[in-house]
């Protein structure tokens, strides 16, 4: 399936409200399952700038265009300079001040990762374990199913 064809599919889904509820559950339970842990986030940005912290942001195909469906003039959108930039920064582009301007629709990685010390033990075994649901759903829905790092991912949708 060509790249076009994956984004048509995609956002297909990312529009359909049985897909949805099904994301925001998975979304909703990953919540919970922070809260029961209290890491401590100091809104230093970190989360943001990849390159600077070493860490990489995935997705999947779906996750993206659930984003993508949902960005407003409240969510910037996303577009080919915005991202272009946030590459060659090392950044996300949805970052603000160190600040998400995506948060109530970022990606199930962002909302497990904290650079808090006492999050680094139990945050894999959700984000695989709630991984496993999401590609679940893409196979239930017959969604095609791409994991991929979240600004290459963002770039088969921008404009």
């Amino acid at each position: 399936m060509n790249d076009r064809a994956l984004v048509s599919a995609w956002l297909d889904a990312a529009r359909d409200d049985a897909v949805v509820a099904v994301l925001e559950a998975i979304y909703d339970y990953a919540v919970e399952a922070i809260a029961q842990r209290g890491p401590v986030c100091n809104t230093s940005g970190r989360c943001c700038r990849f390159e600077q912290y070493g860490h990489r942001l995935y997705v999947t195909g779906l996750e993206a265009a659930y984003t993508c469906c949902r960005l407003t003039e409240e969510h910037p959108a996303c577009n080919a300079e915005s991202l272009a930039e946030a590459v060659s920064t090392g950044g996300c582009p949805f970052q603000i001040d160190n600040l998400c301007a995506v948060h109530p629709i970022r990606p199930l990685g962002c909302r497990l990762y904290f650079c808090d010390p006492v999050a680094q033990g139990w945050q894999e075994a959700i984000s695989e374990k709630l991984l496993a649901q999401i590609r679940g759903l893409h196979e239930t829905n017959g969604v095609p199913y791409r994991y991929g790092e979240w600004r290459a991912m963002l770039g088969m949708f921008a404009d």
